[in-house]
């Protein structure tokens, strides 16, 4: 089951409201508060994709760069024992511990993508 629309790089999330008997959604990994909906899955699609287009043409009207979804570094809290363990980890295999978290997260998504 695939709960994200994709358009441009993008991604906006499908929820549904049974009070509204709509659907609706907002774009996914960016700050910026860019929401859509719609009564069918194609009206929400069609809705998502206009505003991502909107949301390019007012960056530039603004004359703003566009978010960049996910600009490629994040925290994680993994707690004490685990942090330990994986920077014992890195140091052994003579790596850092980026490369190693980014190792790791490969790995996971390949098998479960």
């Amino acid at each position: 089951m695939n709960n994200l629309l994709q358009h441009r790089g993008y991604y906006g999330s499908i929820e549904a409201s049974p009070e509204d008997n709509c659907l609706f959604g907002k774009l996914q990994f960016i700050r910026a508060l860019v929401s859509y909906e719609g009564e069918t899955v194609a009206e929400l699609t069609q809705a998502f994709r206009e505003a991502v287009d909107d949301y390019f043409d007012s960056c530039s009207t603004l004359n703003q760069e566009p978010e960049v979804p996910c600009k490629g570094s994040f925290n994680v809290r993994v707690g004490h024992d685990l942090h330990l363990a994986a920077s014992v980890a890195a140091t052994r295999h003579r790596i850092s511990l980026n490369d190693l978290t980014r190792k790791a997260l490969s790995e996971y998504l390949e098998q479960h993508a």
